[in-house]
């Protein structure tokens, strides 16, 4: 099929998804670290490198949330409802790939991500992240006594579950994020869009004629 080469990511794009990857993967380490189910570090290097992690991808999560905004790039989050257009990628991605067919969605600039990227990452962004940003503060100032006197009443057992519980929900959209990234053709093409910004795809107006 006929391909066009489209500048997909931005260089800021490239070092936030980057930076955000590398600083996931050192809060989930080190949180394994903190319950035990690892080793390398003790409890205390553990959570203090956890928590300077921590800080440093929240400043990234507002710096985004900023670019996103004056840029218009949350526009590429907004999900598309449309039930033939959610089946036509679902479908691909339970038969179609594993048949060799062609990926139904082009990619533009403006629209960078599929209808089911849209939800995984509404989910992610509107569910996962505050959930994890919310009790990990909590966790952080849980000391201080007016935060123990709200009328919440909050229990820093409950508030330690609903962190775990949303750094495995973290954990498990990492896992099908990098292995649907495996999932391109060929193989490596979507990393190297990320690493480089210019993505390979069909060109469209060729295939239709």
């Amino acid at each position: 099929m006929p391909t066009r080469r489209i500048y997909l990511f931005t260089r800021f794009e490239r070092f936030w998804h980057w930076s955000q990857a590398a600083l996931v993967l050192t809060m989930l380490a080190t949180g394994f670290e903190i319950h035990g189910y690892l080793g390398g570090l003790d409890f205390q290097h553990a959570l203090l490198v956890h928590e300077y992690a921590a800080w440093l991808l929240s400043l990234l999560w507002m710096f985004a949330i900023f670019w996103h905004f004056t840029t218009g790039a949350w526009k590429n989050y907004i999900p598309d409802l449309r039930p033939h257009s959610l089946w036509t990628v679902a479908r691909y991605y339970a038969w179609g790939m594993f048949a060799g067919e062609a990926h139904p969605y082009r990619k533009q600039p403006f629209r960078k991500h599929n209808p089911l990227q849209r939800l995984a990452y509404l989910w992610l962004k509107l569910m996962i992240n505050p959930l994890i940003w919310g009790s990990g503060l909590l966790l952080l100032f849980y000391s201080y006594d007016w935060l123990r006197l709200t009328p919440l009443h909050l229990q820093l057992g409950w508030v330690a579950l609903t962190h775990t519980a949303a750094a495995y929900m973290m954990l498990v959209f990492f896992i099908a994020h990098v292995y649907l990234a495996t999932t391109s053709h060929p193989p490596g093409a979507y990393i190297r869009s990320m690493l480089t910004g210019w993505e390979d795809e069909a060109d469209a107006a060729a295939d239709e004629a």
